[in-house]
């Protein structure tokens, strides 16, 4: 057998090595959440969702940060009495059945996979906007290097550098917001206050009717995924109770802060449908417009640099969620046991590598020239984040029936808050109805459902030990 002393490579071991360890603190916890959800959503998606709602728009961020605000919370009630491996799906399993963690789970890494190529997309395209002699499937592979070095260090080092990348993002969202705020309200010299009057100009404050407000809730929620790595990241939590109370409410109270103000000020500055685009093109951005007419030299760079950054840092959260949530699948018997092996690190490098394979497909698409995948990824992604989420408050409607005791703090509202997040959820998965992206992305989702359903029926179902699920439980109570 090799020695540690003879191979300098981090060597990888099974059994009771492949556990994780317990090294985030509760603002790095925070800022990985964090680090997925402010991301492109925001900075360039953000003009596709004003397009639909115009002014209006405010109110579908305001909802979608409730729906998620309800979300958030009931995780942070759960994960601070169980903070178990697999988090939001291991609760499932126990909770509601072992077939709806295994489905939980699936769904949730499919989308983990998926969202890590979608922001690698987004890089080189950025990447691209300085140097376009560089092909786009280049620089995926060259982001993919980044992030892969990144979460194959050990979680403490990839906690440190998620912290760094989100700070930079939260600095920049805070100063806009200080910056627009002024421009608003007081004007700067030379340059009258702008006030309110565009919220109500070009058609009014509701230009395309109510019914818009809710058809936008079908791009805004892509904006508010990511929130679900509160519960991934309390099996590496210091102190999980402390640290996922913390985590919870700051981050929850950051998302809906930054995304309404932000989206107010922007739709304040800039008329409306100049402000609408597609959100895939960084000079169309309502942050370049923003900073354009605030008269920073080369708006557009900066604002380039900035959703750089925020891409590159959701890509890096999204595949420590993927690789977490696999070493889970694995760990109870749902996925191949190769996926629970650890470095010595305790870093599920097995994991690392399958929940890579959005990165490969992406380059793939991208060297083949398909056009449009940004935008049917982003619905893909919604449609089965919806069906995640709506999980999470069943389970955790059953969590709170029992009585569960120790929990370290209670979701405002309870069961109600739940229940309304629930028809929250409703209504934006019923905008398949409308939207033609929704559509494309409920016949790709519903078929993998399926596909899903036949192979734990076939196959996972015999692999259960519900040994393996009390033992994450066990675990987890030790750690309290």
């Amino acid at each position: 057998m090799t020695t540690p002393s003879s191979n300098p490579a981090p060597a990888v071991e099974r059994g009771a090595d492949g556990h994780l360890a317990r090294s985030l603190g509760h603002g790095q916890m925070a800022m990985i959440a964090m680090g997925s959800a402010l991301g492109t959503g925001l900075f360039l998606g953000s003009g596709e969702a004003i397009g639909i709602a115009g002014p209006a728009v405010i109110i579908s961020f305001a909802l979608g940060s409730l729906i998620a605000a309800s979300v958030a919370l009931a995780m942070g009630e759960m994960a601070s009495r169980h903070p178990v491996r697999g988090g939001f799906g291991t609760l499932a399993a126990r909770y509601l059945s072992p077939f709806w963690g295994y489905l939980t789970r699936w769904l949730y890494w499919i989308v983990t996979v998926c969202v890590t190529g979608a922001e690698l997309v987004a890089c080189a395209a950025y990447l691209a906007y300085w140097v376009p002699a560089i092909p786009i499937w280049a620089g995926i592979l060259l982001f993919a290097a980044v992030i892969i070095a990144i979460n194959m260090t050990s979680v403490g080092s990839f906690g440190v550098v998620e912290f760094f990348l989100s700070s930079i993002k939260v600095i920049a969202v805070v100063v806009f917001i200080l910056i627009g705020a002024i421009l608003v309200l007081f004007g700067m010299p030379g340059q009258p206050a702008a006030g309110f009057v565009e919220l109500t100009a070009e058609g009014g404050f509701v230009p395309m009717g109510w019914s818009s407000v809710w058809v936008a809730l079908s791009v805004v929620m892509f904006s508010f995924g990511g929130i679900e790595l509160l519960s991934i990241t309390a099996a590496e939590a210091k102190d999980p109770a402390r640290s996922i109370r913390t985590a919870a409410r700051t981050t929850v109270v950051r998302l809906a802060f930054f995304y309404v103000l932000c989206i107010g000020i922007v739709v304040c500055l800039v008329p409306w449908q100049q402000a609408a685009g597609t959100g895939e093109d960084v000079a169309t951005s309502p942050f370049v417009m923003v900073f354009d007419r605030i008269g920073i030299p080369g708006a557009a760079h900066v604002t380039n640099l900035l959703v750089l950054i925020a891409a590159l840092s959701a890509a890096n959260a999204n595949l420590y969620a993927g690789s977490r949530m696999l070493h889970s699948l694995a760990s109870d018997g749902l996925a191949p046991r190769i996926a629970a092996i650890t470095t010595r690190r305790k870093v599920p490098i097995v994991g690392i590598a399958c929940s890579s394979l959005g990165i490969l497909g992406a380059g793939v698409l991208a060297f083949s020239e398909v056009g449009g995948v940004f935008g049917y990824m982003m619905s893909l992604v919604v449609f089965a984040v919806i069906l995640v989420w709506a999980l999470i408050l069943v389970t955790y409607l059953r969590f709170r029936s029992l009585k569960v005791e120790g929990a370290n703090f209670r979701m405002p509202g309870g069961m109600v808050s739940a229940v309304l997040g629930l028809i929250g959820l409703a209504a934006v998965l019923a905008t398949v109805a409308v939207r033609p992206s929704m559509q494309i992305a409920a016949m790709v989702g519903v078929p993998a459902v399926l596909v899903a359903i036949i192979l734990y029926v076939a196959v996972a179902r015999r692999r259960i030990d519900p040994a393996d699920i009390e033992e994450a439980f066990e675990e987890a109570e030790s750690m309290r």
